[in-house]
Order: C-alpha cells, then structure tokens, then sequence
C-alpha cells in the first residue's frame, strides 16, 4: 500500500508538464536547406567511387532540390562515370551541437543498391577523440540498419535489453582490440523497414537520436507508428516506448562527443561496400564494386533521399499546469501507434559483421510511465548509481526528473514529501560540468588549414587513413 507521503509526490508530479526539449534549430520549414550546410568536394576520405562535386555543380546538374517541402539529394544515374567516381554530394551542417535531440523524417533513402554507401551521421571536429554517431547506414544490398559509435580509447557500452535491436559489437574505440578496424560499438536491428528498400517501401519513417550526459539513444518509428508529438514544439521521448538502440555503459558521454556537425553522404565502394563486395549478392552482377558503378547508371535512378523534416531540439524547462492530473498525462502520452517490434530470425549477417563505419532501482511511477532504459527501472550500469548531474539539471529546470536519477536517498515512496524531496536533490546536485551545454558555431571549422591535416583530423571517417 502507497504511502501518503508517496500519494503526495505523484502529486507534486502531477503538476508538472513532461515538456523537456524545445526546438532550437528547424532546417526544413524555410527553403534554405542547403544554406545551413557546407559541400565538401575534396577526394572522398572513406575511398569511395565518388565524385563528391559543390553546391552550383549539384544544383545545375539536377542532384539537389528543395520542392514542394521536400529535400532532394541524388546521385548522377545518366552515363558512365569518369575515373574520378560517380557525381554525387557530401553535405555537413554549419552549425554544431554538442547535446539535444536530432529528430529527421526521411520519405525515401538510397540504400539497398548494390555500390551505395549512404549515411546520416554525426561527427566532432577532432575525430574520433570528438566522437561520430552513425544512425541510418549501411552498403550494397543490406536490408536493416546499423546504428554505431566511433570514438578513442575509453568508451564502451553494456549490453543490456532495454531496447529493440541488439548489441554486436561493445567496444566504441576505433582500435579495440578483436574488433574489425575502426568498428565502432554497434547496434543492429533486424526490422527491414529500417533500411535500403524495405525502408523505402514502407515510405520511410522517422528517426530520433537523444544525446544526453550518460546515454545516447536512437529511435526508429516507421511509417504509420510515428509517434503524434515528432513533429510538435516540444517532443517528449519518455513517452515514445523502448529505444531502439541504446548506448550506455562505460563511456563519458559529454566528454567525447562534442561539437558535432550533422552529415549526410551518398558514396559508393569504398572501404566497407567495396570490401564487403565479394559477400554480397552484389558480387554476381561485376567482378568489382567500382567497375559496377562505373557502367551502370541506371542502376542509381532511386539511390537519392528524400527528406521530409530535419529538426534539432535542446533542453528546455517544464511547463507548469495547475488542472493537470496524472491521468491525464498518461493517456496523452499513449496516445500514438507504438511501432511493432520486427523479429527475424533471416539477417543478412554476413554482410554486416564487417563494419567499417561505418541504475538503480527507480521509485514507483504511475500507469503508463517507462520503467525501461534511461526513463526509469533498472539499466544495467553496474551499479553506478544516480547521477546527482542530472538531478540537479532536472531540479534546475531541465524536465522531469526520471526515476534512475534520483539519489538513492531520495525516495518518495519511503519518506519526505515532494518539498523534501526538491530540496534534498537541489543539496545532493553537483554543478553541471562546464562542457555540458547546448552550442552552436556559424563557423565552419572543418577546411581550415592544408587539406592532409584536414583529413588526418576529420575526415578520415570510416577508413582513419590519410590520402
């Protein structure tokens, strides 16, 4: 039986909104889509067969559009490419970020075509000491999506199952030993609505990626289980159902990823669709991945994306609703499709084993409330405890405070009331590190300098080797 001093807490709780992001930056409601990023069209630094060209290049040659409210981004598909690789763009965002929540709606990507490489992805200046953040990839004819970290040495996640894809490998350090290369710590998901041509058949879907201090999470909602809040001024993830991915354990999240651009590209070959070429079905159409994208044009008529809405939110503080019950909030934050967990026991795991890149106990919640992953109930880190961090961002004004973040001393349902309980977070909160905010740079950091430093630092994705 509850206490009342419990009762009193829900009450407490009751009062305040679950509104934690507000949206800081929308990159698709004015027409300027293409203004807020730089074209990089220096040699492809993962070693594609790619003819990465610029803005006026793609504009002219009909590879970018903005109509109708949609982001067009294609590949060239009308003759034989020269020996400097198949036209196609590199877009990185001029403004970076170093914590939010990234939330993109994607109506058709190139995947799912034997000699495409397409990502969307996050990547710091300094990489990978400032850490990269894959969310949609993958190469060939792959089916469902790869969702991976790449950092240095020092980060590693638990695999836990509070989330709906799976850990393949754990170790985020580019040079972790047993681990492939500039691997990366990955999470697969089986579901082939989350990639290439399932994706694209299913029209699309949404994916959201939450950078927090302790944990990124990254959410898949395909079309027709989008949750209703995606697109409001304030989404609320603790109401979206269990993350598909999750990264946590043993890494320092603030620390390493910062300042980070948001980047989308459409490559081909390269070090992981080239290398992987012989594994694939791919293998039976040409002796080679580049001399398949080379004679065959036509082939990438549909390697191009299509996105519907790209918005960026930071942290944001609480409403406050005098009429607002607990009832209430529960069934607003039901109120979506959840989306249907894919299983299969058919994956095209030999393709993606290779990959080149490519909390305490939570105190009693209300009906409806997740008792799963970052929200709430136990998460697997090893017993490390609340982070008095984040309570203090919560007591400060930053949301919610969810269950695993309270110190273990704090306990509505044992004792104190909800005054007590603000108090004794407000006393138990350490100040937020200086590095743990919201920014963002006008400045474009990443084509200062000679361009061989410029790819030792940044642009060594995937592969991490010079030219």
């Amino acid at each position: 039986m509850f206490s009342f001093a419990f009762i009193t807490g829900l009450a407490f709780l009751s009062t305040t909104g679950w509104a934690q992001y507000v949206l800081e930056d929308d990159y698709t409601s004015n027409g300027n889509f293409f203004d807020q990023f730089n074209f990089f069209n220096d040699s492809d630094p993962t070693h594609g067969f790619v003819d990465y060209v610029d803005k006026d290049y793609a504009w002219n040659a009909g590879l970018i559009g903005n109509d109708y409210g949609k982001v067009y981004m294609g590949v060239d598909h009308t003759g034989i490419a020269s020996k400097h690789g198949r036209p196609a763009v590199r877009i990185e965002s001029t403004k970076t970020y170093d914590s939010g929540l990234v939330i993109i709606d994607v109506e058709h990507m190139p995947g799912g075509i034997c000699g495409t490489w397409p990502a969307f992805w996050m990547v710091g200046p300094d990489w990978p000491d400032n850490g990269e953040i894959d969310i949609l990839e993958g190469v060939n004819d792959q089916t469902c999506n790869d969702m991976t970290l790449h950092t240095g040495p020092g980060c590693s996640i638990s695999r836990h199952t509070d989330m709906l894809a799976s850990v393949s490998t754990d170790n985020c350090d580019v040079k972790a030993e047993g681990q492939s290369d500039n691997q990366g710590c990955q999470i697969k998901t089986d579901d082939p609505r989350s990639y290439g041509k399932g994706f694209n058949d299913n029209g699309g879907g949404v994916y959201a990626t939450e950078i927090m201090e302790s944990f990124i999470n990254i959410f898949f909602f395909p079309r027709g289980s989008i949750p209703s809040d995606i697109s409001s001024s304030s989404p609320d993830p603790s109401s979206w159902g269990k993350p598909t991915a999750v990264f946590m354990g043993d890494c320092d999240i603030a620390q390493t990823f910062k300042k980070m651009q948001l980047v989308f590209t459409n490559t081909f070959c390269g070090d992981w669709a080239g290398n992987t070429w012989d594994q694939s079905s791919c293998a039976s159409e040409a002796d080679s991945c580049d001399d398949y994208v080379q004679n065959n044009p036509e082939a990438f008529e549909d390697a191009y994306w299509s996105v519907n809405s790209l918005r960026v939110y930071k942290h944001g503080k609480p409403y406050v609703s005098s009429t607002a019950t607990t009832s209430e909030r529960t069934s607003s934050k039901m109120s979506h499709t959840a989306p249907v967990p894919y299983s299969s026991e058919a994956s095209n795991s030999s393709m993606t084993s290779l990959v080149y890149s490519t909390k305490g106990t939570g105190i009693p919640m209300p009906s409806g409330v997740p008792e799963y992953g970052p929200y709430g109930g136990n998460h697997g880190n090893s017993g490390k405890g609340a982070s008095p961090t984040a309570a203090a961002e919560a007591s400060q004004g930053y949301g919610l405070v969810p269950s695993h973040l309270l110190p273990t001393n704090v306990r509505v349902a044992a004792t104190g009331t909800a005054a007590a309980v603000a108090a004794e977070m407000s006393t138990q909160a350490r100040q937020r590190p200086e590095g743990w905010q919201w920014r963002g740079s006008s400045r474009h950091r990443h084509h200062g300098g000679d361009k061989t430093a410029r790819h030792l630092r940044q642009h060594k994705r995937h592969g991490g080797r010079g030219h």
